[in-house]
């Protein structure tokens, strides 16, 4: 159903099982888990799908080894193994992924853990090589036999410069393991929402539509496209609004402390040097203040991270001054001869962890966990999706679905722990498989080789559609963009504003693509698909270009 269809949906048979609040990544996979299960479900944010917290992450699909120093061994066999599910569900978009350390120590780090576990630490010492070591170890054991990714190896100096040339000459050791690399996170939460809506009818999903308020049985909903109130009679709400939990409970009329969250900011650079230099491989290591910090592959950019600050409001996270100087010093740990420059920043984004509320010594130590935290308001039942990190996601929403299936008297019917999401769906397993794939393509759309592996690369086996669209046309004022999927997002993805395209859609803002006149050229076909006057694109052109300023420090 399209947006209006929804809305006449809603107003007819208010009544549903759940409505869910907060369409970021934890939302969106508790909604899928649902739709596959036959409930009634509404999905709602006040903005776009994946347009909070869960736009900002590092990147990764990650079984989180550091948390293993936290003791959090339940976490972490829970995300390894969550990371290779999205491995093999969504291969278009979460690619195994080679994780360098580089290592200046041999024996250091040993208290680290023990001290965290009794509350004396303030700062961890250096972890050194025989650390981390025992930590991948453990980290390879939750793998089990099943393994989608590759056991680590350690290398030593020789090995270590013969492979990576520039890399700073105190390095001892370098060690390599595998996690996942999400190439667009904010593009797999729209799909796994549209891939729920396919699944069952009764699941519905509006973006810019805020719950503001409770009446007696019925949650209120503001239409932020029309203007109207929507009033709907859930017997379960679930607060999935991430940072945002502790806001959406006191438009309910309760007052919690679930959430305390803290600030990860993160740069993208255009630097050719420095991504010659990693390749395809993240280096995940410790920065000088103890801090772990990671330079990771993005396309033909890479990606600097990650701060890790205490914050009160989540509306407030933005990427400072402060923290691009210390993302730009924090090379030279790992390679100093690489000269990198303010300029070459192509793009800043910054989000707040949901994490929940603790008393810490250090931001490290506060748990990455996941929890339902329940409530009743106006006799409707109330869970607060707490914590959690993207890669959990499909676990927590199906522990979500199963307390919700309880309370409702209902009996799980599927599972989402085999569910291909979007363009993974029937998605080439080999490389020859994906040669000839293409190859096929390219013959009945009589299409351009570079053009349809870029469209490939971009949205896997959805490729079909966008080439369905018409002859492949590229931008004339940007040739790595083609209309063919701006018209195919356009009409098919849920797009209301410009924004929604350039950043959660594709990744063309992120990439450093938009420019004033491929903004223009966009704009045109997008507001031609969604039949928008002259004022209105105007007034488009004009929100992007303030929000990649304000949000993004991109000046258009």
């Amino acid at each position: 159903m399209d947006r209006p269809e929804i809305i006449t949906e809603l107003k007819q048979n208010p009544k549903l099982d759940v409505l869910i609040v907060g369409a970021g990544i934890n939302g969106a996979g508790t909604f899928l888990d649902m739709a596959v299960n036959g409930l009634r479900v509404l999905l709602v944010d006040r903005g776009d799908f994946c347009s909070g917290a869960s736009a900002t992450s590092s990147h990764m699909a990650h079984g989180g080894i550091r948390y293993l120093e936290n003791g959090e061994f339940r976490l972490v066999r829970e995300a390894v193994a969550e990371r290779n599910r999205m491995i093999k569900n969504s291969p278009h978009m979460v690619k195994p992924l080679p994780t360098v350390i580089p290592m200046f120590k041999l024996f250091s780090g040993f208290l680290n853990a023990p001290l965290k576990f009794v509350n004396l630490l303030d700062k961890p010492s250096e972890r050194g090589a025989a650390v981390i070591k025992i930590g991948l170890m453990f980290y390879d054991s939750f793998t089990g036999k099943n393994r989608t990714v590759p056991a680590h190896r350690f290398f030593g100096r020789k090995e270590t410069f013969a492979r990576y040339p520039l890399l700073n000459k105190g390095v001892k050791y370098t060690a390599e393991y595998y996690d996942g690399l999400m190439l667009s996170p904010e593009r797999l939460n729209t799909e796994i929402v549209l891939d729920a809506e396919k699944e069952n009818p009764q699941a519905m999903a509006l973006n810019y539509a805020p719950l503001v308020g409770i009446e007696k049985d019925c949650a209120v909903l503001n239409d932020l496209v029309s203007g109207e109130k929507i009033h709907v009679k859930p017997s379960i709400i679930i607060n999935a609004a991430g940072p945002w939990i502790d806001n959406v409970n006191e438009r309910l009329g309760i007052k919690t402390k679930f959430i305390g969250g803290t600030k990860g900011s993160h740069i993208i650079l255009n630097t050719p040097t420095l991504k010659k230099a990693i390749g395809n491989r993240e280096f995940f290591f410790e920065n000088k203040d103890g801090r772990i910090v990671l330079l990771l592959p993005f396309f033909d950019k890479v990606i600097i991270g990650t701060s890790d600050l205490p914050i009160n409001d989540p509306d407030d996270a933005f990427c400072t001054p402060e923290e691009e100087v210390y993302f730009i010093e924090l090379v030279k740990r790992v390679f100093p001869e690489i000269p990198i420059l303010p300029e070459q920043i192509v793009f800043r984004f910054s989000g707040v962890r949901p994490l929940e509320f603790q008393e810490a010594k250090t931001t490290g130590q506060i748990t990455r966990d996941h929890s339902i935290k329940e409530e009743t308001v106006n006799e409707i039942k109330l869970m607060n999706l707490v914590g959690g990190k993207w890669t959990s996601y499909r676990a927590f929403g199906e522990q979500a679905c199963n307390r919700a299936m309880e309370i409702l008297g209902k009996q799980r019917i599927r599972s989402t722990e085999n569910f291909a999401i979007g363009g993974g769906k029937n998605y080439p397993p080999t490389s020859m498989d994906e040669d000839r794939y293409l190859s096929q393509l390219i013959s009945k759309n009589a299409g351009d080789t570079n053009i349809v592996r870029m469209l490939y690369e971009r949205y896997g086996t959805l490729v079909t559609e966008i080439l369905s669209v018409g002859p492949v046309e590229l931008l004339t004022s940007n040739p790595l963009i083609s209309k063919n999927e701006i018209k195919y997002l356009t009409n098919n993805e849920k797009v209301e504003y410009l924004d929604d395209l350039l950043l959660r859609r594709s990744s063309l803002g992120w990439l450093g693509y938009i420019t004033a006149s491929s903004l223009i050229e966009i704009c045109d076909l997008v507001g031609d698909e969604l039949g928008w006057d002259k004022d209105r694109k105007v007034v488009e052109i004009d929100r992007v270009k303030k929000l990649f300023e304000k949000n993004h420090g991109v000046k258009i």
